[in-house]
């Protein structure tokens, strides 16, 4: 018996427009600039346990969701997140200010200019009617470090040159800093204008799959740089959150050291840090082998999801192969990790999963109706070949 298909619901949650989920709202905070200083940290952590269940998700676009937060709380938590400066005031202009930027921006860089300039832009233009998902990446470092991170409009580095990238386009346009911003709103014109969200929906690589770019873009593209691990960088310390999860007391200690930088990697980088002690649900080290695994939050948390998955995902991390990535879903959307990875478990009801191999979490199995219990026996089921 199949399992029943997952809700596609096409949008992200939001502050002013949560998502429910198992555990009660989600809400989702974008912060500005991606970062959040030591006290609208603290605050975030404080609010966290006062109106949620403490848990707090960092989302693959770099943005912090506060889970179970229940309706009734609702209006009190966003007034607080408004006094903190981290929600607009209206939810079309939070909608649209979907910016990822890279960071490892300093304050004056030309990634922090652009952003800056890109999120001004966005605010006012009321009439760009895009897609809930859309979204832009700024980064203008030496090299881009968000070419395997979702966006569909991308500004990226060159050396000392700048492109601007339609996602999915293998040309680019050579841009100047202070026309990124204005340059990046017009791609996103020409988005909806050659009907890449003819119903409302849409992402800018489906459309240049069918299209192609435009036909002013021919630069080569920028060459992306590896990506980043935990440990220290130019701009601090870069730790890991287990599976993308923090409890509120471990946020709480961190906004002690420094301001916090959120990233797509399931990383926070506590800025100018040199030595960061262990903390519950915190990964130090770059060989930790729970790096080697997505998951999402799994039943209870998710309504779609048919199964538990955090458990397993951490019982079965230490045995994987070096080099190899583990995907466990709860349900086919496999929202943790949309490509195909290595092994992907996907549950398929309560306590049971399909394994695949070098797929996605709604490709064709190679073993079905396996339990958790029998993967925690037999690890080796996950890397032999049959």
């Amino acid at each position: 018996m199949s399992a029943p298909a997952p809700k596609v619901y096409g949008w992200c949650p939001g502050a002013l427009r949560p998502m429910m989920s198992g555990d009660g709202l989600v809400v989702r905070i974008r912060a500005p600039m991606g970062r959040l200083s030591p006290e609208q940290a603290g605050a975030v952590a404080e609010l966290s346990a006062r109106y949620g269940n403490g848990l707090l998700d960092l989302s693959a676009r770099a943005n912090l969701q506060m889970r179970g937060i229940q309706e009734s709380d609702h209006p009190n938590l966003i007034a607080a997140l408004q006094d903190l400066g981290l929600v607009e005031a209206d939810a079309n202009a939070e909608a649209r200010r979907n910016i990822l930027l890279t960071p490892f921006w300093r304050s004056g860089d030309r990634s922090h200019q652009i952003a800056q300039r890109l999120a001004a832009l966005l605010s006012d233009a009321t009439t760009l009617d895009l897609p809930g998902k859309f979204g832009f990446a700024v980064d203008a470092g030496e090299a881009p470090v968000l070419q395997a991170t979702a966006a569909d409009i991308r500004i990226e580095g060159d050396g000392d040159r700048l492109m601007l990238r339609a996602d999915g386009a293998d040309v680019a346009l050579e841009v100047t800093e202070t026309e990124a911003a204005t340059q990046a709103l017009a791609l996103a014109r020409w988005f909806l204008e050659q009907g890449g969200a003819s119903e409302g929906r849409g992402r800018m690589h489906a459309l240049i799959s069918r299209r192609g770019a435009p036909d002013t873009h021919g630069a080569d593209v920028a060459k992306g740089a590896p990506l980043p691990a935990p440990g220290l960088t130019r701009n601090g310390a870069l730790v890991a959150l287990e599976f993308g999860q923090i409890h509120a007391t471990t946020l709480a200690a961190l906004a002690k050291h420094s301001a916090l930088r959120l990233t797509p990697w399931r990383m926070m980088l506590v800025e100018d840090a040199q030595d960061i002690a262990p903390l519950p649900g915190l990964i130090l080290g770059a060989t930790d082998p729970r790096l080697q695994v997505s998951v999402c939050t799994g039943a209870p948390g998710c309504l779609q999801a048919l199964s538990q998955t955090r458990d397993l995902a951490r019982d079965l991390a230490p045995h994987l192969q070096a080099g190899t990535h583990l995907h466990v879903s709860g349900c086919a959307k496999g929202c943790a990790h949309p490509q195909p990875a290595d092994v992907t478990l996907t549950a398929t009801g309560t306590d049971r999963f399909d394994l695949i191999r070098k797929g996605r979490a709604s490709d064709a199995p190679l073993r079905s109706d396996l339990t958790a219990r029998t993967l925690r026996a037999a690890p080796h089921i996950l890397t032999k070949d049959t």
